[in-house]
């Protein structure tokens, strides 16, 4: 976007939200809120005829481990008619739910179940909160910087038991050897 545009989408954010933090960055604005303002503010983003933000393009969880609130929830926002986008970040701690915004969006529904599954980020007032990627029964989130890059457990075929059987990984060696070459 442009310069300018940034600039008229920052002040009617100053004028409409003047107590939420806000960031610019070269080529959008972004907002921070909490847990508790989200849908208010979500819906009025939405609403109101001067920002028009009618499309949640996406949702998507990030995990920072080193901080105080390690997990964000990050919605893309577009508006189609004023041809702008923005950015609205929630920080949130370990376990720490945040309400739904399928009443204000109802494309979120995936994009929470997939948030929920890969990161562990819980969603109040999601109609069916439930795993969208892993089985049921895998054990963890495996986009958090803190799952192990070779999983916990290891399912193979046992020929002499005819079933599948599910054990915990273990590496014999190290993961990596130093490579070698040979002429």
């Amino acid at each position: 976007m442009t310069p300018e545009k940034l600039d008229r989408i920052e002040a009617l954010l100053s004028e409409r939200f003047a107590d939420l933090p806000k960031e610019r960055l070269s080529d959008i604005v972004i907002v921070h809120v909490t847990p508790q303002q989200l849908v208010a503010t979500m819906t009025r983003l939405r609403d109101d005829p001067d920002l028009n933000f009618t499309q949640m393009i996406d949702l998507a969880g990030v995990h920072y481990p080193e901080r105080a609130q390690p997990f964000e929830v990050v919605y893309q926002l577009l508006s189609v008619h004023k041809n702008h986008r923005l950015r609205v970040k929630v920080a949130l701690a370990e376990d720490q739910p945040v309400p739904s915004v399928i009443p204000v969006w109802s494309c979120a529904d995936w994009f929470e179940r997939e948030a929920y599954d890969l990161f562990g980020i819980l969603f109040t007032g999601h109609p069916d909160l439930r795993r969208i990627l892993n089985d049921y029964d895998f054990d963890g989130h495996p986009l958090r910087k803190d799952f192990p890059v070779t999983g916990r457990y290891e399912v193979r075929f046992d020929e002499t038991l005819g079933r599948l059987v599910r054990e915990p990984v273990v590496l014999e060696r190290a993961f990596r050897e130093p490579y070698r070459h040979t002429l």
